[in-house]
């Protein structure tokens, strides 16, 4: 089977949709599926998944393919390792083709920067385990009643004193240090390179499968910063990674709880007191990289984060995430100025244990703090109430608990349900006001310059048959610049090999240029204006507009060719723009 086959065959097999879900929350809007962006931030939905043609395009940040592009750019892998990753989940049996040097290159670099990865988590192992330096972190760890077996489950490490440890280490490896910085292990300053972590104790940050691909440091004193986290890297995106994650999958798999915690420490401290179905997050708010994640493995989630105010707010903010995901979330509760470490030591699991089974939905959580904070003691405070809690009562899915809800809520207010209602749908026409507002699209140097008249061309060309006759006699060079032209070339060849097949994802099977799959994507989720129109009035509108910019591009030259000398460059440069401007005019 070539290559062609393959990619098609596992394109065929997987939907698009169902893939992207796995990482971004999607809902159905029109004969598209909408969500936001995971390649950049922004809080109005501007992400869209087409799964009539198998395409994926943000408006946003211009990013766009297929459903290799999403898994390569998500992933941060290559081509050939996003095909076996989705070939193995399609059941796909590929025959391997040699790597072209781009992808060898770039796999190179990816086993490279594991390589530098697993040598610098046995380096800080081994400080803390079998050398002098790491003397006082053992007796910290000791200390905090962490024992010798769980510090080699989770491969705690000391950073050394020496600033420069770990660059030392792969200089003797000859291992690129360029690729180590890109990984935020060690950064060069004026007097060379250093050691980003140094006298601290480390936590490595490692993946679903136990490879380590960032660390957190931690001091032994009372210095600030207290933790130093890893930047993200090409292998570490903190929106998508939960520490302990590698040692908790099994047991929320088997019982259906993911615990959530804030400290790395309180999760080691419940992981080593039997319960092992906690995770943290790695100096991060949780976002909804995270609930996806969580949403795959687990039932529900339960949050156990600091009682005071920001605990609180992380409490609602994760509240209001599950809820849009449809996670069920409950909120367990710690006496005041306890953390898990702290509570497990005075009070034991069992106890800790019963606490847990006695989780509040988060829900009702949040409105037992806003009622303690604010009483529902004037008209005023109602409506502030109800204003603050209406946005998240919205976001609960299940009909009969909202129903439930919503007379709770009244009872706690005092306030009639035809009140409650009323207040719900002032908010909704206030919403619904805003987002008819037009919103600015965000720029972006990366998405080059559009041509309408050149993509209408290409919808025309690969949608409409007896339109493609029309293009026969006009070289495409002629139709389209630098930007369309390879394109155009691409789905010509497709056509004229599959008539009768829709042309768009065989064109994205065959391009390897990932611009120019953004492209695509963006021609076909916005080609719904193509759909019945009179093809020919659209291509003699499109070849009158591009004779018209030329002769505007020919009166421009002319002009400037006006004001240089015949013999200086720009004019002979000019000379040969005027010739190929003529050239298309007369091919039209």
């Amino acid at each position: 089977m070539s290559r062609n086959d393959s990619v098609r065959e596992v394109a065929e097999r997987l939907s698009i949709v169902d893939v992207i879900s796995d990482y971004v929350p999607l809902k159905r809007s029109g004969s598209n599926y909408l969500g936001l962006c995971p390649f950049h931030g922004e809080k109005t939905p501007s992400f869209n998944v087409n799964p009539a043609r198998e395409v994926f395009h943000c408006f946003g940040c211009g990013t766009g393919g297929d459903i290799f592009s999403f898994v390569m750019k998500i992933e941060g892998i290559s081509f050939p390792e996003a095909l076996r990753k989705l070939a193995a989940r399609a059941g796909v049996t590929l025959d391997e083709r040699p790597l072209s040097e781009a992808e060898k290159k770039q796999k190179d670099e990816r086993d490279q920067q594991r390589e530098i990865m697993l040598l610098t988590a046995n380096l800080y192992r081994d400080l803390l385990t079998r050398r002098p330096e790491g003397a006082a972190a053992r007796a910290y760890l000791q200390q905090r009643d962490v024992t010798p077996e769980t510090g080699a489950a989770y491969g705690l490490g000391f950073a050394s004193p020496a600033r420069d440890t770990v660059v030392q280490l792969l200089r003797g490896k000859g291992l690129p240090l360029e690729l180590a910085a890109q990984l935020g292990i060690i950064r060069k300053g004026d007097r060379g390179w250093y050691d980003l972590l140094h006298n601290r104790l480390i936590f490595p940050i490692r993946d679903q499968h136990g490879q380590p691909i960032g660390f957190a440091g931690r001091v032994l004193d009372a210095t600030l910063p207290k933790y130093i986290n890893s930047p993200e890297s090409p292998l570490y995106h903190k929106s998508s990674v939960l520490f302990g994650i590698d040692l908790a999958l099994r047991e929320i798999r088997q019982n259906g709880i993911a615990l959530i915690v804030e400290g790395y420490f309180d999760q080691l401290a419940l992981h080593q007191a039997g319960i092992c179905n906690a995770l943290a997050t790695c100096g991060t708010a949780l976002t909804e990289g995270h609930i996806n994640l969580l949403k795959k493995h687990a039932q529900r989630v339960c949050l156990l984060f600091d009682g005071d105010n920001a605990g609180r707010k992380a409490t609602v903010r994760a509240m209001e995430l599950c809820l849009e995901q449809s996670l069920p979330v409950y909120v367990l509760s710690l006496p005041q100025g306890d953390d898990p470490d702290s509570f497990i030591r005075n009070h034991g699991v069992e106890e800790f244990r019963k606490r847990l089974t006695l989780a509040k939905p988060a829900f009702e959580q949040f409105l037992h703090w806003l009622l303690a904070k604010t009483p529902a003691d004037s008209v005023d405070q109602k409506v502030r109430l109800m204003d603050e809690i209406i946005p998240r009562f919205q976001k609960i899915k299940d009909p009969v608990e909202r129903d439930l809800y919503q007379k709770e809520i009244c009872r706690l207010l005092g306030v009639d349900l035809a009140a409650f209602r009323r207040r719900q749908s002032s908010q909704s026409n206030d919403r619904a006001s805003r987002q008819q507002q037009p919103s600015p699209v965000p720029s972006t140097d990366t998405q080059a310059p559009r041509d309408t008249t050149q993509e209408t061309l290409l919808g025309l060309l690969a949608g409409y048959p007896d339109a493609r006759h029309e293009f026969v006699g006009i070289p495409l060079a002629q139709l389209f610049d630098h930007q369309y032209l390879p394109l155009a070339q691409v789905l010509l060849e497709v056509l004229e090999q599959h008539p009768e097949r829709a042309p768009w994802s065989e064109t994205l099977a065959r391009l390897e240029d990932e611009a120019q799959k953004s492209l695509v994507a963006r021609l076909v989720v916005q080609d719904q204006h193509l759909a019945d129109i009179d093809w020919r009035t659209a291509l003699r509108h499109c070849l009158k507009r591009q004779e018209q910019a030329r002769t505007r591009e020919l009166k421009q030259i002319a002009q400037r060719l006006a004001t240089l000398p015949e013999d200086s460059d720009e004019y002979q440069e000019l000379i040969k723009s005027a010739d190929l401007l003529r050239n298309r005019k007369s091919a039209l």
